[in-house]
């Protein structure tokens, strides 16, 4: 039997889904996340605890057009597997794998390169005036954590 999970390759797949199945496709990028960070290091709180934000996010809003700026990159990693990157997740932090932040030549999801926390707000408020200048109407996310405060 195959899991939810295998079935998502962008953000537009968890917005196929049905309510009822979001619970079990958090818990299978939990499980995903444990296993790859034990073996290849990581960060497991700050991207263990945003799993249903991420879920969240990426149903609701238009995302890569609407943007989702991360303040700790370690938050990431829901993010990465949501974003079509669940294949290339075991190569996390490993030589020539995909970096453990967000990285805008990685994805078209990564809107801004992050490293630690308190640049979030800032950039995420560039983004706008940027979008209000040119006259664009999408929507701009900041996911700050207590570092951004």
């Amino acid at each position: 039997m195959t899991g939810l999970l295998e079935r998502i390759q962008s953000p537009l797949d968890v917005r196929g889904l049905a309510r009822e199945e979001l619970p079990t496709l958090a818990r299978e990028i939990r499980d995903m996340i444990l296993e790859v960070v034990s073996k290849t290091g990581g960060h497991l709180a700050s991207s263990l605890g945003v799993v249903e934000l991420t879920l969240a996010l990426h149903r609701v809003f238009n995302t890569p057009v609407d943007k989702i700026v991360w303040d700790v990159g370690h938050q990431s990693y829901a993010h990465k597997i949501l974003t079509g990157r669940r294949e290339q997740f075991g190569t996390l932090r490993q030589w020539q794998g995909i970096s453990g932040f967000p990285k805008r030549d990685e994805s078209e999801y990564d809107c801004f390169d992050v490293g630690h926390s308190g640049t979030s707000i800032a950039a995420a408020l560039g983004m706008a005036v940027a979008r209000d200048c040119r006259g664009g109407n999408e929507k701009i996310v900041a996911v700050i954590g207590d570092g951004a405060l």
